[in-house]
C-alpha cells in the first residue's frame, strides 16, 4: 500500500496501479514510491533507470533519506540477533543443567555423538591474465594428448601472438574451416613455394629420391621427394606393397613421377637397395636417356660401418662399451654422479642409424675415459658399498681399468670417423656429388695410413670398404662430378684414375647425345682442364676450394658454355637421402585400409603440408654446427641404455632398414599418451 506521507510524494505523481510518474522526466514507474527513490537518487539499482533531468539538490535529499532508512534497518538488525544470541545462551546453560543432574544417575553406556567440523577451503590465489592463458594453454594440451614437443614449434609462438592481437573475443576456426577451407588455403601457398624451386630446374635440374620404408604392417611404402640447391620437397607418398616385386608395375609409378616433374629437368633418381633395384635401374636408363640411376650414399655408408661392427674384436669392444654405459643409466645416483664428473654431459649418443649410434658412443666414451676414472677412483664412488660391492659394478671397474679394452675402443674411432665424416658431408641437404668421390678415397687411405704396420686388418677394412663402394655406392655421375670439382681437378695431390676419365667421357656422351651438341665440347674440357680463360682469373682459383662447385660454375665457366651447362647440373645434385625427422604414424594413416576416399585426401593434403612446412624450417633454422647424423636426445631404448638380452626388434629404427617398425626416435614414447585406436588430425 503506497503511503502518502512520504516526502518524496512531492517529486512525483500517484497513479492507479500502484505506479508513480516522476515530475522531472515523466517517466512512470511501476512499485510505489520505493523506486521513485532509487530512480530520483541515481543510484546504481536493479531495474530501476536513474532519473536524467533531476536536480542535484533533490537527488542528495533522496540519497540521504535512504542512507538513515538503511541505518534504522542496521540497528534492528543488530538488536534482534543480540536478543537470538541471549536466547540461545540460556537454552545453553538449561541443557548442561539438566545433563550435570541426570549425570549423577546410572545410565547405561551411550557412544559419544561429535559434532562435525567442517574444514575450511582453502583460498585459491586468484591467477594473473598470463598465468590464466597459461593455464588453459595447459588444458588444451592435455585434453588432446598433444605431445610437449609441439610447444617447440615456431608456429605454436606465431600463433599465440597472432590471437593476442585480436584481442578478447576472438573465436578459433571451426573443425570444419581447419577441415577444408584452411587446409586448401594453406596447401595452396605451400605449392607456390614449390614453384619457385621450380624455376632453378631448367638450370640445375633436380634429382627425384624415393625413400622407402616397411611399416609394422609389413607394407612397402614410397616417400617420394624432388631435391635441388634451393630446396628439398615432398611430393607424395604411395603404398607400393602390392607392386613392390613387380617391374612393371614399379616401373609405371616411376614414371609418372618422372613425368610430375619433367623429364627433361630430372638428371637422377636416387633409391635405396630395398627395391627390385636393377629392374627399375635398367627401366629408367633405357626409357630416359639424360637421366642417372643413384643409389642412397648415407645408406652404403652405413653398410659399411654396419660391416665393421660385425668384426669380432669391434663387436666384444661395442659390447663392453654398453655393459659400461647400462650400469650407469640403470642407477640415477650413479649417472647423477658421471654427470658431475663430466660436467653435465652425456656419455654416450644417439645417431639415425645403429651402427652410427655405436661409433659415437664410442668415440663420446673415450674422451670421458679419465673423468670415468676420477669417477671410479672419488670417495663418493669408492666409498659407497652399495657401488664397490656390487657384482656388475665390479665388471664395469674391471672394464673400465682395461688397457686393452680402451685400446679397441681407440681402433674403432680411428676406422670409424672418416667414414663418418663422409656421412656427415652427404647427408647434410646439400650438393654434394662433387666430394664424395675425394671424400671416399681419403677415407680409405686414412685405413691404410693407420693400419701401415697391421696388412692383416688394414685389407678386412678395406675389403669391407671396397665390396659396398664398388658394388652399391659408386656411380658414374661421381666420377664425373669429381673431374668437374675444381677443388678436386686442380690438386696436384690428386692424379685422377683412367677410370674416371673414363666414367667423366660417358657420362658427357649421355647428356650431350648427338654431334652437333658435342661439337665443341673437346676444346672446352682442354680450356677448363688447363685452367685457361676465365678458369684462370685470380677469383677464380681463389674460390675453388670455398665456393660450392655448382655456384663456381655458374660464375666462372663462361669461357666454356657447354660444359658450363653440364657441368652445373651434375654439381647441384645431391646424393642421399639427407636426415630428417620422419613421422612414421602419419604415413601409416594415410595408407589404412579403412580410410575412406575423402579422408585418404585429407591426409594426404596434411602429410604434405606437414612434410614440407618442416623441410622449409629445417632448412632455414638448421644450425651450422649441427650434426645431420646425430640427435639431440638419447634413445632412452637402445641397446646403450636397455636392460635386455633379447632386445626388440622395435628399438631400432635405422632410416635405411627394411624392416622399420613405424615410429621414430621422437615419437617412440607417444604410445603411453596415445591409444592404438586415437587418430591423427580427428579422422
Amino acid at each position: 500500500m503506497v503511503r502518502e506521507k512520504d516526502v518524496c510524494w512531492e517529486y512525483a505523481e500517484k497513479l492507479d496501479g500502484n505506479k508513480v510518474k516522476c515530475k522531472f522526466c515523466l517517466r512512470v514507474l511501476n512499485g510505489g514510491i520505493s523506486r521513485l527513490k532509487h530512480h530520483l537518487s541515481r543510484l546504481p539499482s536493479k531495474g530501476v533507470n536513474p532519473c536524467s533531468k533531476v536536480r542535484d539538490d533533490v537527488s542528495d535529499r533522496v540519497r540521504a533519506i535512504i542512507a538513515s532508512k538503511d541505518d534504522v534497518k542496521e540497528t534492528s538488525n543488530a538488536k534482534k540477533q543480540k536478543v537470538v544470541e541471549g536466547k540461545s545462551t540460556v537454552n545453553v546453560t538449561s541443557s548442561r543443567s539438566l545433563l550435570t543432574v541426570e549425570a549423577t544417575a546410572p545410565t547405561p553406556v551411550v557412544a559419544k555423538v561429535y559434532p562435525t567440523v567442517m574444514p575450511m577451503p582453502m583460498a585459491v590465489p586468484p591467477l594473473s591474465s598470463q598465468e590464466n592463458a597459461e593455464k588453459n594453454i595447459a588444458l588444451f594440451f592435455f585434453e588432446n594428448k598433444l605431445d610437449f614437443s609441439v610447444a617447440r614449434s615456431p608456429s605454436y609462438q606465431l600463433m599465440v601472438d597472432a590471437i593476442g592481437k585480436c584481442g578478447a573475443g576472438f573465436t578459433g576456426p571451426s573443425a570444419d574451416m581447419l577441415r577444408t577451407t584452411w587446409l586448401e588455403r594453406i596447401k595452396s601457398e605451400v605449392s607456390l613455394q614449390t614453384k619457385d624451386a621450380e624455376k632453378e630446374w631448367a638450370t640445375t635440374g633436380c634429382t627425384i629420391i624415393a625413400d622407402t620404408w616397411t611399416d609394422n604392417k609389413s607394407r612397402a611404402l614410397i616417400n617420394f621427394l624432388v631435391s635441388s640447391p634451393s630446396r628439398t620437397f615432398f611430393h607424395k607418398s604411395v603404398d607400393a606393397s602390392s607392386i613392390f616385386k613387380n617391374t612393371k608395375c614399379l616401373a609405371d609409378l616411376f614414371d609418372s613421377v618422372i613425368q610430375d616433374f619433367g623429364a627433361e629437368n630430372v638428371v637422377q633418381i636416387i633409391m635405396d637397395s630395398s627395391f627390385n633395384y636393377t629392374g627399375i635401374a635398367n627401366h629408367i636408363l633405357q626409357n630416359y636417356g639424360t637421366i642417372f640411376v643413384s643409389p642412397c650414399a648415407s645408406q652404403c655408408l652405413n653398410l659399411i660401418l654396419e660391416e665393421f661392427t660385425k668384426v669380432d674384436w669391434v663387436n666384444k669392444c661395442i659390447s663392453q662399451a654398453q655393459t659400461i654405459s647400462k650400469l650407469i643409466y640403470n642407477s640415477v645416483s650413479i649417472l647423477d654422479l658421471m654427470k658431475k664428473f663430466t660436467g653435465g654431459q652425456e656419455l654416450i649418443k644417439t645417431g639415425i642409424t645403429k651402427p652410427v649410434s655405436n661409433f659415437l658412443s664410442l668415440q663420446s666414451m673415450l674422451k670421458q675415459r679419465s673423468r670415468l676414472k676420477q669417477m671410479l677412483n672419488s670417495p663418493e664412488f669408492s666409498m659407497n658399498s652399495s657401488y664397490a660391492n656390487n657384482p656388475k659394478n665390479i665388471v664395469c671397474i674391471a672394464i673400465i681399468e682395461d688397457g686393452d679394452f680402451w685400446r679397441a675402443v681407440e681402433e674403432s674411432v680411428a676406422i670409424s670417423e672418416p667414414f663418418l665424416k663422409v656421412m656427415r658431408e652427404v647427408s647434410g641437404g646439400k650438393p654434394a656429388v662433387g666430394s664424395i668421390y675425394e671424400l671416399m678415397t681419403r677415407a680409405k687411405e686414412s685405413i691404410r695410413t693407420y693400419y701401415i704396420m697391421d696388412e692383416s686388418k688394414c685389407k678386412t677394412f678395406l675389403d669391407i670398404v671396397d665390396r659396398k663402394w664398388g658394388g652399391q655406392l659408386h656411380s658414374p655421375l661421381h666420377s664425373a662430378a669429381a673431374f668437374l670439382n675444381p677443388s678436386v681437378q686442380y690438386n696436384p695431390e690428386i692424379k685422377f684414375l683412367v677410370s674416371i676419365k673414363e666414367d667423366f667421357f660417358k657420362v658427357i656422351e649421355k647428356l650431350l647425345p648427338t654431334p652437333d651438341m658435342r661439337r665443341d665440347i673437346t676444346n672446352q674440357i682442354f680450356i677448363f682442364t688447363r685452367a685457361s680463360g676465365m678458369f684462370g682469373c685470380s677469383l677464380a682459383m681463389e674460390a675453388r676450394d670455398t665456393v660450392a662447385p655448382g655456384l663456381w660454375w655458374e660464375q666462372f665457366g663462361d669461357s666454356a658454355p657447354v660444359l658450363q651447362r653440364v657441368a652445373i647440373r651434375i654439381l647441384s645434385q645431391v646424393c642421399s637421402t639427407f636426415t630428417f625427422e620422419k613421422h612414421w604414424s602419419t604415413f601409416q594413416q594415410i595408407h589404412s585400409e579403412k580410410r575412406n576416399k575423402i579422408d585418404k585426401e585429407t591426409l594426404n593434403d596434411l602429410a604434405y603440408i606437414n612434410y614440407n612446412l618442416k623441410l622449409t624450417r629445417q632448412m632455414r633454422t638448421k644450425p651450422l654446427e649441427a650434426d645431420p647424423i646425430q640427435y639431440d636426445d638419447i634413445d632412452m631404448t637402445s641397446e646403450w641404455v636397455e636392460e635386455s638380452d633379447n632386445p626388440s626388434p622395435t628399438q631400432w629404427l635405422d632410416r635405411f632398414g627394411s624392416a622399420l617398425d613405424g615410429s621414430d626416435l621422437n615419437t617412440r614414447f607417444n604410445a603411453a599418451i596415445f591409444g592404438a585406436n586415437d587418430h591423427l588430425f580427428g579422422l
